[in-house]
Formats: C-alpha cells, sequence, structure tokens
C-alpha cells in the first residue's frame, strides 16, 4: 500500500504562484508514475499533469501548459506542482495520485482509472 498526503493549497490571487507537495510513504518502490488531478465544484475531476517516477517523463493538460511544473525528489518520496500564473479557472480541489504499473514508467498517464492510490486533496482557490 502507499499513503499520499498532499499539502501547500490555499487562498492566492490572480496571477500568483503556489506549490502543491505530496508526500508518499509506505510501499513507494511500487510507484512507477504520479500524477495531479483537481476538480472544481460541479465538475468532473480532470488531469493536470503526471511524471514518470525516477524516469522523470512529464505530461501537461493544454490548460496548465507552460505555466504548471510537475516534479519529483524520489530521495524524499515527494511530488510537488509548482503553479505559476494562476487564473479563477484554476480553483480546484487538487488531487495527487500513483500509479503501479511498471508500464507507466516512460509512459505516465492521463487517465485517472490508472491510477491506484490517491490523497485526499487540498484546496486552491484563486480569487480575481
Amino acid at each position: 500500500q502507499v499513503q499520499l498526503v498532499e499539502s501547500g493549497g490555499g487562498l492566492v490571487q490572480a496571477g500568483d504562484s503556489l506549490r502543491l507537495s505530496c508526500a508518499a510513504s509506505g510501499r513507494t518502490s511500487s510507484i512507477y508514475a504520479m500524477g495531479w488531478f483537481r476538480q472544481a465544484p460541479g465538475k468532473e475531476r480532470e488531469f493536470v499533469a503526471a511524471i514518470s517516477w525516477g524516469a522523470g517523463f512529464t505530461i501537461y493538460a493544454e490548460s496548465v501548459e507552460g505555466r504548471f511544473t510537475i516534479s519529483t525528489d524520489t530521495a524524499k518520496n515527494t511530488l510537488y506542482l509548482q503553479m505559476g500564473s494562476l487564473e479563477p479557472e484554476d480553483t480546484a480541489v487538487y488531487y495527487c495520485a500513483a500509479d503501479r504499473s511498471p508500464s507507466s514508467r516512460y509512459r505516465p498517464p492521463r487517465l485517472s482509472v490508472s491510477y491506484n492510490y490517491w490523497g485526499q486533496g487540498t484546496q486552491v482557490t484563486v480569487s480575481s
């Protein structure tokens, strides 16, 4: 089992930056990719970004490309999401997720169903 705990959310103004963290514990050796997803009120959960664990391959949703950066510190078993130029449309609960499939090592998935473990989420609110 893998446990994930997000932190770093908060209330910011449009144009600000924010960094989210996701600490992984437990059987972290089984992780091959990690991702960030978000869910705004009344909307479905959507993909934000993903990264292969250790190999460093990254993918992003078009809506955040160029503004957000996903990264990992494997020594600390921590996933990050650096968010810049935040917009009110980025307001959501942000979730991190871990994928234990070896096939994801070089191709991190976009689909939420591909992920096996989820954190509880952290709220990000961007005011205009």
